[in-house]
């Protein structure tokens, strides 16, 4: 019989741990776009690495693998890749606040072509977890991943990918919103651009700036010629003193030490919960951990899909899939090889899994349409998924 006292403590515990892990990866996502900036590292690169970075995931991934959980792990992989697109990328459907039917760019439609053919590789190779199949995949998906980063870098300095200079932010107010409304074709030009705004936004709102803040010649520009309060304080805001190099720095080392801690706690809470209730280790990470850890993917998701940025949806959803299914899933069969004392994933999450993103690419791909009738029925696939893991597969 389960301990009720320790798996009290436990939940405690793994609800406290999600609260320091979105601490920890907030200022390691800051202020490492803050250092970055600063020593001359594009915008892109930077937006590409941490909008899209499951670095949470990473963390909890690493530490059930540091205590020989490896179940936990591929669990927590595949369950956040579905809640991606079930969970997250339905609500920005559904709650895409533009009159208009929304609209995906060609950037769009290639990162979820990408992430299409990535999930078609990963998909058997995660369900024939043999030594020789994950140690050959394994060393293609960290090898993708690199690569990945690589060509957009290539993608930039060809002049390629080029962001748009006046692309509307999530922060702006409600008016802004509707002088955007018509402008949203030309903010929606380049995804890769607009999650470059983003990483540019993120920055100065670290720095004391705010959000959508341009530099100090623009903002007085404006100020001169719009003469309003609100600019005003803007640009005595843009005027405030920087905080230095050292101390940005100092705080990115604080993020990551946050995310690690929280990483370990996650993952040892969630052992001793499974271990309690005799509950597996798959399933746990499939829909408990998978639900917790992508949190502010569906925040993310809501809020870009109400004021209609149709780039930073299908990226946040596109980019968190491929660091998850490239780097995490490859990290996690070069470790085991194949080797799972409590189970692997089942055929239904994988065919769920390949599933939801084939839904993701063929929505991007018809250009949105009957958007919200889609993103209800993602959502109710979501339940209908976590459901039948409860009552019929564990």
């Amino acid at each position: 019989m389960a301990d009720l006292d320790n798996v009290t403590y436990n939940i405690a515990a793994f609800i406290a741990a999600l609260f320091v892990l979105e601490f920890g990866a907030d200022k390691f996502i800051d202020h490492t776009a803050i250092v970055a900036r600063r020593t001359g590292i594009p915008d892109t690169i930077i937006g590409l690495v941490t909008a899209g970075g499951e670095w949470e995931e990473l963390a909890v991934v690493i530490a059930a693998l540091a205590r020989n959980r490896p179940s936990l792990a591929i669990g927590n992989i595949i369950g956040s890749a579905i809640s991606n697109i079930l969970g997250a990328f339905s609500l920005g459907l559904l709650f895409h606040g533009q009159e208009t039917q929304i609209q995906f760019d060609r950037s769009s439609r290639i990162y979820s072509l990408v992430l299409l053919l990535l999930t078609t590789f990963v998909t058997p190779a995660t369900y024939f977890s043999v030594e020789t199949v994950w140690s050959v995949c394994g060393s293609i998906l960290i090898a993708f991943f690199a690569i990945y980063i690589a060509s957009v870098g290539w993608a930039i300095s060809r002049g390629t990918l080029t962001a748009p200079e006046d692309s509307d932010d999530s922060s702006d107010d409600d008016s802004s919103n509707e002088d955007g409304a018509g402008d949203e074709s030309d903010s929606d030009d380049s995804t890769t651009g607009l999650i470059a705004e983003w990483a540019h936004n993120r920055a100065n709102r670290s720095e004391g700036r705010p959000y959508g803040a341009i530099e100090s010649n623009q903002s007085s520009r404006r100020t001169s010629q719009g003469g309003s309060t609100k600019m005003t304080r803007a640009a005595a805001r843009d005027r405030r003193p920087h905080r230095t190099l050292s101390y940005h720095i100092f705080h990115l080392f604080l993020g990551f030490v946050a995310i690690c801690l929280a990483g370990y706690v996650l993952s040892h809470a969630a052992t001793s919960i499974t271990d309690e209730l005799g509950m597996s280790d798959v399933l746990f990470g499939v829909v408990i951990l998978a639900i917790a850890t992508t949190l502010p993917e569906k925040f993310i998701a809501v809020m870009s899909g109400r004021r209609g940025h149709a780039g930073i949806l299908v990226a946040n959803t596109a980019g968190s899939n491929i660091f998850l299914l490239a780097l995490c899933s490859g990290i996690v069969m070069l470790d085991t090889n194949g080797n799972f004392e409590r189970g692997n994933v089942n055929i239904p999450e994988l065919g769920v899994l390949w599933g939801s993103t084939l839904a993701f690419t063929a929505t991007i791909w018809l250009n949105g349409r009957l958007s919200r009738f889609i993103g209800i029925g993602m959502l109710i696939a979501y339940v209908a998924f976590v459901v039948l893991e409860f009552v019929v597969i564990y």
